[in-house]
């Protein structure tokens, strides 16, 4: 086994500097924080700004819902493979402790962190790409699961979360990997609106997003490192891949100890003091050939797409079909009428002031919003509910 540990020169230089007083707060303070309705959310020295928006997050109903959202395997019932609620807290634990060193504000890490996937569908990816094409194809317009996730938290439920929050989930996209990431501004929430805007219209413009921060810079490359070798190990809980299928990982070692260790170690070697995040080429040069690696053996096989392609996509389908013609006509008895805006426009969320009242949004809008919102085991029930003689999913039972 191969662990990292920091050169003699950094560690010497980071003691030095927590010695003497002289760290580095690199990081975006709190009183840069911007909010759309500044009068509201007003911070307090016990709760400040990216303190309020991680209890806003954590305390919404759509952060229960992590629980029972596929990570990469759907078809599993094995509670010893990860679901989105285990990912997005690795990717909290991992940015934190890079950032704890860099001197970065750890509280607007976790409000991105615990963030950045509230958009995500039920069944991961796979799940994104067929609501993506289904709303495309009625409306001109891409669905992408960070686009969502600050809809979810901006548009759906007005949290009155901060600008840098915001901007960090947006630009989160875990998928494009980079060696170095520099902080691209956003001044302002129009500029916000506008980024998603592009994004709606072009998915090109989504893959070009830069965060705002060197706090939603760490996060990107985090919600790499926390799935690389985590993917891996549940392939192999899955029957996948064998423990002893061999992939020469380079520099950044093995197995995903190593690779979360290693992976660490160097962004702090290379970006400590600096206005960037960095890794060495030797090491991203090793994720990259990691993450093809999962694409090719995981994400990709046949044993994963093949339930997507030929069960998924038709479920999400029909659903869609129907639930936008529940709304169309006004079938105020549907699901999504009693389960979703109900829910939405009524108790506890009347106090969200929206610039739209929620069922005048466009039905096909409506629809995406609900499906994107709902769990896994939600949407085979609901599917069995509306469809009981269509062929639903056969998962791989405990003793299987």
């Amino acid at each position: 086994m191969k662990y990292d540990t920091l050169s003699k020169e950094i560690q010497d230089r980071i003691c030095y500097d927590r010695q003497h007083g002289t760290s580095l707060k690199m990081g975006f303070s709190d009183d840069m924080a911007q909010r759309r309705i500044p009068e509201r959310d007003r911070p307090t020295l016990w709760r400040p700004p990216f303190v309020r928006d991680t209890d806003k997050i954590l305390h919404s109903a759509y952060y229960n819902r992590f629980t029972d959202k596929t990570q990469v395997f759907s078809f599993y019932k094995n509670d010893d493979i990860a679901r989105r609620a285990l990912h997005v807290q690795l990717v909290s634990r991992i940015a934190r402790t890079i950032g704890s060193v860099l001197g970065l504000n750890l509280d607007l890490i976790e409000a991105i962190a615990l963030g950045h996937d509230m958009g995500h569908t039920p069944f991961g990816h796979a799940g994104e790409t067929y609501l993506d094409e289904l709303y495309f194809s009625e409306t001109g317009r891409h669905f992408a699961h960070n686009v969502h996730s600050v809809r979810v938290l901006d548009g759906i439920f007005p949290y009155n979360i901060t600008l840098q929050t915001l901007n960090g989930i947006l630009s989160h996209n875990g998928e494009i990997e980079c060696d170095e990431y520099r902080p691209s501004p956003m001044e302002s929430f129009s500029d916000l609106d506008a980024a998603m805007e592009g994004c709606y219209k072009d998915q090109a413009n989504n893959r070009s997003l830069m965060p705002s921060t060197l706090e939603g810079c760490l996060v990107r490359i985090c919600d790499i490192i926390s799935y690389l070798g985590k993917d891996r190990q549940d392939a192999q809980k899955a029957g996948l891949i064998a423990k002893e299928d061999a992939f020469e990982y380079g520099a950044i070692g093995r197995i995903n100890a190593e690779i979360i260790n290693n992976l660490s170690v160097n962004i702090i070697e290379n970006s400590y003091g600096k206005p960037y995040i960095k890794m060495d080429q030797r090491y991203f040069d090793a994720l990259s050939a990691v993450k093809r690696s999962n694409y090719q053996q995981i994400y990709q096989s046949p044993a994963v797409v093949g339930p997507q392609r030929d069960v998924i996509r038709p479920m999400f389908e029909r659903l869609y079909r129907k639930l936008v013609d529940d709304v169309k006509t006004g079938r105020r008895e549907s699901p999504v009428f009693r389960d979703h805006i109900a829910f939405i426009t009524s108790g506890s969320n009347r106090h969200y002031v929206r610039p739209l009242p929620y069922e005048e949004t466009d039905p096909h809008t409506i629809v995406t919003d609900y499906i994107a919102s709902m769990t896994d085991d939600y949407f085979v029930e609901l599917h069995q509910y509306l469809f009981p003689r269509e062929k639903t999913i056969q998962y791989h039972g405990y003793f299987q």
